[in-house]
């Protein structure tokens, strides 16, 4: 496991995910040498409409947009502003297995 810094360097509140069939909030990292993209979301609920067949309930849909709206309500927090715009450029540290992304967090101790 090797920890860098880095920035936000993109954020946007909408579609994404697979197809841009997703509803959540995505991500564009950078730092020295390096770049990658995250996101938090879940099947938009009016692109894609729930089905006997799904593998998934209404339940749990609901479930994950609000752990979707809590973690953006955390990152709000620890970036001390009050708009996702404004997550542009915090000062973040990722933290990678490999090239695998396995998580990051705003240095909220240096803002």
């Amino acid at each position: 496991m090797t920890k860098e810094l880095g920035k936000i360097e993109k954020v946007k509140f909408g579609h994404c995910g697979y197809q841009d069939a997703c509803l959540g909030i995505s991500f564009v990292l950078s730092g020295k040498g390096w770049g990658l993209g995250d996101s938090k979301s879940t099947w938009d609920a009016e692109l894609i409409k729930h089905t006997e067949s799904s593998q998934w309930t209404e339940e749990d849909r609901n479930k994950q947009y609000s752990e979707i709206m809590r973690y953006v309500s955390k990152l709000l927090k620890d970036a001390k502003v009050d708009s996702i715009n404004q997550l542009e450029g915090k000062p973040i540290e990722v933290t990678l297995d490999g090239m695998l992304l396995k998580e990051w967090r705003i240095l909220s101790e240096v803002l």
